[in-house]
């Protein structure tokens, strides 16, 4: 059987804050926005001007940066013996996923104001949770995708430049791992089998970004959106997002099992670990050369990495060892053409590193 999910609705735009309230309105009377300091002071103030004109009454809660078990505890203390109706999550991953978490504890509906374009969590289901130490501790489901997600370009487009490539980086491994999921006729994150609508998607994101990455960024560095950001974010959070879930993933999302355990990797945007992860992945599908040699040339054109050391890593071959093993051990790693080892996985990291110095000698 096969399983599509998605958010209820989904707006983007310049300027979409100021139709926060009257859409926050739709479902329900009350409203607390879970975002941290930084973005409540970027966003509060247009939030609580736009839920006042449209009678919704609200509230704030600070996040703390991390999302682990106490943290949501502590936020679902603060929303006392009369939750909230609405969670409205802003900001980056983390903050969205923790204000995901909040509402499924306390049974609110959910609206996800993307403050930045580094991933696709707006529209998922999907939580990461981490412990105090910013170590991946595992996931978890809400028990659909978000009511509402609402994207203002205007905002996006004064964010940092990487972190809109770190967008770009998880959006373009899609296509890799909803191909190799549905080759093998996996499941999705639904449990069921991912619909050729999935994988169109998949690919109209690819498309999208291959075509749009480089002037969006320039539109990003001008402050200004335009129409090539507008199609880049729609492919970074809407198709991207709709890709994954009801596509499945492969070994580009499961290196970040063994990436998040080795200093340097682990501190990484989780686009621009999933981005190596698609290097390693194309190694182990044995594409040919001049096929990476273009995907590479892109990396290089988005700030997208192309080394471990582009990750920070500083470490030899145990720490490669470590990457490998904890990569071989995800289930989405059964998301492959073929059973894939530890030793699979250290040879295909070792393919990706030699690429590097051999291209910049090139270049010399």
């Amino acid at each position: 059987m096969i399983i599509f999910g998605s958010p209820r609705r989904y707006l983007q735009g310049p300027d979409a804050l100021a139709r926060l309230g009257e859409e926050i309105a739709r479902l329900g009377k009350t409203a607390a926005l879970v975002a941290d300091s930084h973005v409540l002071a970027l966003v509060g103030p247009r939030v609580r001007e736009s839920c006042a004109a449209a009678g919704v009454g609200l509230s704030e809660i600070t996040f703390g940066g991390e999302i682990t078990h106490a943290e949501v505890e502590r936020m679902a203390g603060l929303c006392g013996a009369n939750p909230p109706e609405v969670v409205i999550a802003a900001g980056g991953g983390k903050t969205i996923d923790a204000g995901k978490f909040l509402s499924g504890k306390i049974k609110a509906k959910l609206a996800t104001v993307p403050t930045v374009a580094s991933n696709d969590s707006p529209t998922s289901h999907i939580i990461v949770v981490y412990d105090e130490n910013h170590k991946l501790t595992g996931v978890e489901k809400l028990a659909g995708n978000p009511d509402l997600v609402l994207v203002d370009t205007s905002v996006i487009a004064k964010a940092p430049a990487a972190l809109l490539s770190a967008g770009i980086g998880d959006a373009i491994v899609k296509r890799f791992e909803v191909e190799q999921c549905v080759g093998v006729k996996g499941n999705n994150v639904f449990g069921g089998r991912s619909p050729r609508t999935a994988l169109a998607l998949a690919h109209a994101c690819y498309d999208t970004v291959r075509a749009d990455s480089v002037a969006a960024l320039a539109a990003v560095k001008r402050g200004e959106p335009d129409e090539a950001l507008e199609r880049l974010v729609e492919a970074t959070v809407l198709m991207s997002g709709l890709a994954f879930e009801s596509g499945g993933l492969s070994v580009c999302h499961a290196m970040t099992r063994g990436l998040s355990a080795v200093p340097g990797p682990a501190s990484a945007l989780h686009g621009h670990q999933v981005a190596y992860g698609l290097l390693v992945q194309l190694a182990l599908e044995k594409r040919d050369a001049a096929f990476i040699a273009d995907i590479r040339d892109f990396f290089a054109q988005v700030g997208l990495p192309l080394s471990l050391a582009d990750l920070g890593f500083a470490g030899g071959a145990d720490e490669i060892a470590t990457i490998a093993e904890l990569t071989a051990q995800a289930a989405h790693m059964k998301h492959f053409s073929r059973s894939i080892s530890a030793a699979d996985l250290v040879a295909a990291i070792e393919s990706v590193e030699a690429a590097t110095p051999a291209k910049k000698d090139a270049a010399a």
